[in-house]
């Protein structure tokens, strides 16, 4: 996480876990990508995930957490906690 920040990547992960350290910490950065799908393979996410990139990526700039499943997309933007 802290090498996705000073590096200003997005983290794409199947992992909560990763939702649970931005809340924990307060984090503003790095955004994170949690796919919520039970194939995460290229062939089956990979369109799903393109999609969103494209609509939310001003958001994940700025800090964001977004899941994805196969219907929509949620944003929440960092840090989780006011």
């Amino acid at each position: 996480m802290e090498w996705a920040r000073q590096n200003q990547f997005v983290v794409l992960t199947h992992d909560l876990d990763f939702g649970s350290l931005l809340y924990a910490t307060n984090a503003n950065k790095p955004s994170v990508i949690q796919l919520r799908l039970e194939d995460i393979v290229p062939s089956v996410a990979g369109s799903v995930v393109i999609e969103t990139l494209n609509k939310v990526a001003k958001e994940l700039e700025n800090g964001a957490l977004v899941t994805i499943d196969l219907r929509r997309h949620r944003i929440r933007l960092l840090p989780l906690r006011s």
